[in-house]
């Protein structure tokens, strides 16, 4: 009997994945009034979505809904949805539905985005603006804010990415959308570092928050202070603490571990924030770090220090 070659090992199958990145995506962008809903609409226009703002709830599937005899093509231009309590045929069920139903029924990877700020904030911008709370016409802005806050209590619950705006200007939400959104149709988990001030307190969106105050401080090293995290002078300073490489090493391996099982769970987005004292020095340097070896292993990282972007000359940190 002749021998027989043994046979080949077929290459593996294309990863699913890829087919995800086809798909047009679809932001579904809602919160507070007054937390920032019209700049992060008219940030994603500058992005390259197709900004559609108070659409009516009833007619998503049409504008989603590919034309009749429509070939499949490339993925569709983006669409960035702006939602408010007012919108037509508005109602948290309605909304929620709207949203199961893009993403079972069509396949889409629709996103839900909730813009969040403390109340106390949101009825000084009404203050400050000489604006009425749409919720409250004829009463104060605070009646306003607590009308709406609980109307949207179910909506936050629901959300794929809750960004506050307390401690935000308008143009680090901007930062904040462009870094969150500005990556292109990327299938799967995206990932956020910041570094911030424990005196300023944790972002409140932050999924994950770690202390590094116990490393040791340049601040206290006069020829290192004026710098930030972001120079080797201190990443180097910070690094060669003893419980600096132990300490990189889990946190390496913890997040490395965790980020596969939140995208298996269907997560979009996982933010990590990394605290010391002042946000300029530890914690900088940290998330540089952090970010650099997420991003060697093949996730797309937005990287974020909260404190050096709002830093004044002659405030020190650490």
């Amino acid at each position: 009997m002749a021998e027989t070659d043994p046979p080949q090992p077929q290459p593996p199958a294309p990863a699913a994945p890829e087919a995800e990145r086809e798909r047009p995506l679809v932001l579904i962008v809602t919160g507070m009034s007054g937390a920032g809903r019209t700049t992060a609409i008219n940030v994603l226009d500058d992005l390259g979505y197709e900004p559609l703002n108070n659409f009516p709830l009833a007619l998503l599937e049409t504008v989603i809904a590919p034309a009749p005899g429509a070939g499949t093509g490339g993925p569709a231009r983006p669409i960035a949805f702006g939602i408010e309590t007012r919108t037509r045929g508005f109602s948290t069920r309605a909304l929620t539905a709207s949203l199961d139903h893009l993403r079972q029924s069509h396949g889409i990877g629709a996103l839900l985005v909730f813009l969040d700020c403390a109340d106390e904030v949101l009825i000084a911008r009404f203050s400050q603006t000489r604006r009425r709370h749409p919720l409250a016409p004829a009463e104060d802005a605070a009646t306003g804010v607590a009308r709406e806050r609980a109307i949207l209590e179910e909506v936050r619950g629901r959300a794929d990415v809750v960004i506050d705006t307390t401690d935000l200007t308008p143009h680090e939400l901007k930062q904040e959308i462009a870094g969150r959104f500005g990556q292109g149709l990327v299938a799967g988990l995206s990932v956020s570092v910041q570094s911030f001030s424990f005196k300023r307190g944790a972002p409140h969106e932050a999924d994950m928050v770690l202390d590094c105050r116990f490393l040791r401080n340049p601040y206290w090293d006069p020829e290192l202070r004026a710098l930030d995290g972001g120079d080797p002078r201190i990443q180097s300073f910070v690094s060669d603490d003893p419980l600096y490489p132990e300490f990189f090493t889990r946190l390496s391996e913890l997040t490395l571990m965790l980020l596969p099982a939140y995208k298996a769970e269907g997560k979009a987005y996982f933010s990590i924030a990394l605290g010391c004292t002042g946000g300029r020095h530890r914690s900088v340097a940290v998330a540089e770090a952090l970010a650099r070896e997420i991003e060697a292993k093949g996730w797309p990282v937005a990287l974020r220090h909260r404190e050096i972007e709002r830093r004044s000359p002659g405030k020190a940190g650490a």
